[in-house]
């Protein structure tokens, strides 16, 4: 395992593997901890120059989770695969819904449909979407801070979503999507049916048909793959829990969207504030992938990004970085209980002395603090999806506190390599 160095100035200088040279120095006090994961020490002495070589970060930008991989002409020194928060459109329709709320049902104003449109800037993108942009900016920074990078490769993804769901569409088709002379999406939604109910087929007899959401509004959407046909009396046995639909949403594009319009941004975000970035492009990657005999997976594609023709010596830890909410706003639930008492949703800043998202260890393994409850039984749980209920906080021991916007933990590269390439091209794409 890598230990991280920083100069007596704070700059990064080459990691080392010498972990008793490391022990020596922290046990002199030549040198502190600054953090334990990655493990990254700080020299308070310097007595001779320090020289650093050249070292590629390769990234490779996702919708659900980043690759990022940092490597020189010997070996990989730093590999972490960095899961992003996928609730914040969730979390913006609920308060979305609590506001409309608040405006009719608790204290009524007149409907004023423009007053948001207007302070939109230019240039403006989802909120969603910026989230994605600002952590993949924070994930490079934090590699910039304990490694001395040299040069960034940053891969580009382009989909073309239309030629994605038709493969023969060409020339004029683009502007004509399969809405055309349609007056609005009900309209389309029902022709695609024919005008006939999904779940009975017409048995019914019942002539009113409705448009239904396969997926909540809230998060599914109105687009007409979330749409379905259904009779009156369908759709009214469906949501009082009468009968089930055997029907799926048809298939999301949406993390393609999400990378299509992260794209540029990011680029020119990164480009900004460090000024030297090379692109590299999918199809590139695979390739360079398949040769050199490797499975795909996203830390995987980030070191052949950063690798290039050279074949560096693959890290024996991977790093696992999870994207948290650092705070819960919403004071109240918004369920009032009876006599119009208001239920308090967050909890004290302490509790027992743990905080959110603490870690822990608790039967020699590593935890973060989940739940917090003032009979003492906290849950706790681990990156990997391992999950305790209900355990004393006396059974517990603090390790340090909760990271601001990220949880760490690390595991042991255990990524098959297959014999032959050609087998890669089967499993690898």
């Amino acid at each position: 395992m890598k230990v991280y160095v920083l100069s007596k100035e704070g700059k990064p200088i080459m990691p080392t593997s010498r972990g008793g040279r490391v022990r020596w120095l922290l046990k002199i006090g030549k040198a502190k901890v600054v953090r334990t994961i990655p493990f990254t020490i700080q020299l308070l002495e310097e007595d001779r120059k320090y020289y650093t070589q050249e070292i590629n970060l390769g990234i490779k930008p996702g919708s659900k989770e980043l690759g990022i991989s940092a490597t020189s002409e010997k070996e990989e020194l730093f590999c972490a695969s960095v899961k992003l928060r996928t609730d914040i459109v969730n979390l913006l329709s609920t308060r979305r819904e609590q506001r409309r709320a608040r405006r009719s049902r608790l204290r009524y104003r007149n409907v004023r449909f423009i007053n948001r449109v207007k302070t939109k800037k230019p240039g403006w993108i989802a909120p969603s979407i910026q989230n994605k942009i600002q952590y993949h900016i924070k994930i490079v920074e934090f590699v910039n801070k304990i490694l001395p990078i040299s040069n960034m490769i940053f891969e580009i993804a382009i989909f073309d979503i239309q030629k994605i769901k038709n493969p023969s569409i060409s020339g004029v088709q683009y502007q004509e999507g399969p809405q055309k002379d349609f007056w609005n999406v009900r309209e389309y939604v029902l022709h695609r049916d024919n005008h006939v109910c999904q779940h009975c087929k017409g048995k019914s007899g019942d002539k009113i048909l409705n448009v239904h959401h396969i997926v909540s509004r809230k998060t599914g959407g109105n687009s007409p793959g979330n749409l379905i046909t259904l009779c009156k009396t369908c759709h009214k046995d469906y949501h009082e829990g009468k009968i089930k639909l055997s029907i799926k949403k048809s298939k999301s594009y949406k993390d393609l969207t999400y990378l299509n319009i992260m794209r540029d941004r990011l680029y020119q975000e990164l480009l900004k504030r460090y000024g030297f970035i090379y692109t590299t492009y999918g199809y590139q990657t695979k390739c360079d992938r398949i040769s050199k005999g490797l499975l795909k997976s996203i830390d995987i594609d980030a070191y052949v990004i950063s690798s290039g023709d050279i074949n560096p010596l693959l890290s024996d830890t991977i790093y696992c970085i999870s994207q948290v909410r650092r705070h819960n706003r919403q004071i109240h639930r918004s369920n009032i209980l009876k006599g119009g008492k208001l239920k308090k949703n967050q909890a004290d800043y302490k509790v027992f002395g743990y905080r959110l998202n603490d870690v822990i260890k608790y039967q020699g393994n590593r935890y973060y603090i989940g739940g917090r409850r003032s009979s003492g039984n906290f849950n706790i749980r681990s990156l990997e999806g391992d999950r305790k209920l209900d355990i004393s906080y006396k059974k517990l021991r603090f390790m340090y506190e909760a990271r601001r916007l990220f949880m760490y933990n690390q595991r042991r590269n255990v990524t098959p390599i297959p014999p032959t390439s050609k087998a890669v091209g089967i499993h690898g794409v």
